[in-house]
């Protein structure tokens, strides 16, 4: 009831409640289909009740509120069907189609009491966008762009987007740490959340800090642990696919399903059903790497040891060369200097009888020459003063002469001279 105040019919406010209760009560009987973003869902596990903040946004601004409540059976009936078509749990972060009535009460004020959830709904949304993300990047030509990039050598150095206790870095750096081959990868861990809206500014601020230092990596991986349809929305998001098309190194994927391939895996370099098979991915480069190299050096020992016996058999043949050549050299050095022995020695003959008959022929001169033969045949030698004269202008008329004979002395004295030089 009412009370009169000062003239003024006043009423309490639990009054007022009550009777705004009654009014939407009445005014909305009966339950509605709406279309919401769930923008956290708000569930305790002590009661097993939800209370979800139910949203509406324009150009990314909200425009419209209102608390949700879905009670405890209810939530088990629909997060079962979550699981069983979406492969994972009713979470933040969906745009939703539901059927709820309209409620007010006096404590908390109107609000939406959910009753069901389509979720067929919410897969159509998701591929919807998944669609639209697809078109955009093919129309702008950059679907294919990381593709298109060269892939290094040995992708040593690797950026990876992640949550640091997710269970799929944790199998992805067991696999890469524990390769019996020992091959040693080097990683920088750049954090960030791996699903809900709030992913995709979270992952694109990542790419963009790994951008600012590009040069230190090799190649990026997003790796995720897991997760059904609605978790990996963000992945089909228009921007996050750009930012993953259009970075300048590979973008390696490794998000954790078999199936229903998002948007960002399709346009990264390249997509790896899990973490562990990108891990295996990666080191299957640095075998393939291995066994080029290995192959390498066998190819180059062999060429090594095809040389060595092209240069020994080269060797020994010049040998055997050498060898024929300087046996012939010999040979042929023995018959030159065979032939110059009888040269020399027949020079050295007629040189040494040419001297000899030189020296008999001198013997004869001499032997002609001799005083004591000149002086056998009747000639005689003067001699005056201790000289031989030859001439007679060496005398005069009075000199004392010695004459030699072949058997003594005659001593003599010049008186005239005759008209041919002879003196008497």
């Amino acid at each position: 009831m009412s009370e009169t105040v000062d003239d003024k019919q006043v009423f309490s406010l639990l009054q007022v409640t009550r009777s705004v209760q009654r009014t939407i009560a009445q005014r909305y009987a009966r339950t509605y289909w709406i279309k919401a973003e769930m923008n956290k869902l708000n569930h305790y596990t002590h009661s097993g009740h939800a209370y979800p903040d139910l949203v509406e946004k324009k150009d990314g601004k909200v425009v419209a509120e209102m608390r949700g409540t879905i009670w405890r059976s209810t939530y088990q009936r629909i997060n079962k069907e979550f699981i069983k078509y979406l492969g994972e749990p009713i979470k933040d972060g969906i745009s939703l189609v539901f059927e709820a009535s309209v409620t007010y009460h006096p404590m908390y004020g109107i609000g939406l009491n959910i009753v069901d959830i389509d979720v067929s709904y919410v897969l159509g949304e998701l591929e919807k966008e998944k669609k639209e993300s697809i078109a955009k990047l093919k129309k702008e030509g950059l679907f294919n762009k990381n593709k298109q990039l060269p892939f290094p050598l040995l992708p040593k150095r690797v950026a990876i987007i992640s949550v640091e206790t997710s269970k799929g870095l944790s199998d992805f750096y067991k696999i890469t740490q524990n390769n019996p081959w020992g091959y040693k990868l080097e990683y920088t861990l750049y954090p960030a959340l791996l699903q809900g809206d709030k992913s995709i500014p979270s992952i694109l601020h990542q790419l963009a800090r790994i951008r600012d230092n590009m040069a230190a990596y090799d190649v990026v991986t997003i790796i995720r642990g897991g997760g059904g349809e609605v978790g990996l929305a963000s992945y089909n998001n228009y921007k996050l696919a750009r930012a993953v098309a259009e970075f300048p190194i590979p973008v390696l994927t490794g998000i954790g399903h078999a199936t229903n391939e998002t948007v960002c895996e399709m346009v990264a370099y390249r997509n790896a059903i899990t973490p562990s098979n990108l891990a295996e991915f990666l080191l299957q480069y640095f075998h393939d790497f291995a066994n080029t190299l290995h192959a390498a050096e066998q190819q180059i020992a062999y060429r090594v040891e095809r040389k060595f016996s092209a240069e020994r058999q080269k060797i020994s043949h010049s040998i055997n060369t050498i060898n024929w050549s300087s046996q012939n050299l010999v040979q042929r050095a023995k018959q030159i200097l065979e032939n110059n022995k009888v040269q020399v020695i027949a020079g050295s003959y007629r040189i040494f009888e040419e001297q000899r008959s030189q020296i008999a022929k001198s013997k004869t001169i001499l032997k002609l020459a001799d005083p004591v033969t000149i002086l056998n045949k009747g000639f005689a030698m003067v001699w005056h003063n201790g000289k031989v004269i030859t001439s007679k202008t060496q005398l005069k008329e009075g000199d004392t002469i010695v004459n030699q004979l072949r058997d003594g002395e005659v001593q003599s004295k010049v008186l005239k001279s005759n008209e041919n030089g002879r003196k008497e």
